[in-house]
């Protein structure tokens, strides 16, 4: 039996789902992978699970229709081709252009969500263009998975899909990541952002707040992980070369930094799940975040982590001067709560069976 997967990353299938793959394959299915062609380790951890891999440029910005119906040409090809007993489906253009080739080809779709985007959460010309691509695409999709309440809300107030599934976002590894020891006392107070260097995700007010904050506790610092977008690196290495933060740029593996943090920041406009939440809390590190839909639904205010307003620096670096002034102790407990949250709500675990039991049910 075949299983065709269509996304627009390799590193965000590996990242956040291959453990949906490992037990396709375990369950017996041949799994074919779709998605732009990216060679190194991790498109070869899915050819040594017996995988196949499809190079399918997916322009994940663009707007251009002709582009888009090529899309939509290649995966009704492909689909001809693997004959999957069902395709699942990630990010808004496998949904919506997979969606439509799934449903021509009379084959079931496993669309999951994973949010909604400002060109959603916006109201405008644009916004109507995307819900309308979406309630087309997601018409006949057998399950579409929902990664947080905010998203399953918009989706039924709009019918886009009709028989939709919550899930905890994508879940986290709670082996990779495992537990680790809190930094000791004596150690810099380190703030950790991870993500895309870009406004949605809040780096303005990251770099704002790290500002502020270090004129009144210059031990207090601020590493930033993550590729830089919308011409931010001149803007970052400004702020680097005036010792307000220090850029790692990509790193292929985010837990050594983890492991030296005392918190995470993550101060995004919108998500899906915010991951490197769930990831943070996994670790045992406390959490500084929006209260936004994505990011405190990982949260416990007080308990597991701190919540302020999005695009709001001056709340953020209140928030922050608020968790260096709290007790070692409580830092070290409010990571400790974090980690005992995600074991009991966000397991990837959990996302694995949802995936399982709807392929099941063909």
């Amino acid at each position: 039996m075949n299983v065709l997967i269509l996304a627009n990353s390799i590193v965000g299938l590996f990242s956040f789902r291959k453990e949906v793959v490992g037990a396709l394959v375990a369950e017996g299915y041949r799994v074919w992978i779709a998605c732009p062609r990216e060679e190194g380790e991790k498109s070869d951890y899915f050819r040594n699970l017996g995988c196949e891999l499809v190079d399918t440029p997916v322009d994940r910005r663009g707007t251009n229709p002709f582009r888009d119906f090529g899309l939509f040409r290649q995966y009704r090809r492909l689909i001809r081709q693997v004959k999957p007993v069902a395709v699942l489906t990630y990010t808004i253009k496998p949904n919506v252009y997979g969606g439509v080739a799934a449903r021509w080809a009379h084959v079931p779709q496993l669309a999951n969500i994973t949010g909604l985007g400002t060109a959603v959460e916006n109201p405008g010309l644009l916004s109507k263009i995307t819900v309308a691509m979406y309630r087309f695409g997601l018409k006949r999709a057998k399950t579409v998975f929902y990664q947080n309440t905010s998203i399953q809300t918009f989706c039924r107030k709009n019918k886009i899909g009709s028989c939709g599934v919550l899930l905890p976002g994508s879940g986290v590894n709670l082996e990779w990541h495992a537990l680790q020891p809190y930094p000791p006392q004596e150690s810099p107070v380190r703030f950790l952002f991870i993500s895309r260097v870009m406004r949605d995700k809040g780096i303005e007010e990251l770099l704002a707040a790290a500002e502020a904050v270090r004129k009144k506790y210059p031990q207090a610092e601020f590493h930033i992980l993550g590729p830089c977008e919308d011409g931010y690196e001149a803007r970052l290495r400004e702020f680097c070369d005036r010792g307000v933060v220090i850029w790692h740029g990509s790193v292929p593996d985010v837990r050594p930094y983890m492991r030296e943090a005392w918190c995470t920041v993550h101060p995004s406009y919108h998500e899906g799940m915010a991951n490197v939440l769930l990831e943070s809390a996994a670790a045992g590190r406390p959490v500084i975040t929006t209260d936004v839909p994505g990011c405190w639904e990982a949260v416990d205010e007080g308990v597991s982590g701190l919540l302020c307003p999005a695009k709001d620096a001056g709340a953020l670096a209140d928030a922050v001067e608020r968790f260096i002034l709290m007790p070692y102790d409580e830092k070290v407990r409010m990571g400790l709560a974090g980690r005992e949250k995600v074991q009991r709500e966000f397991d990837r675990g959990i996302v694995v069976k949802a995936y399982l039991a709807a392929l099941s049910e063909n």
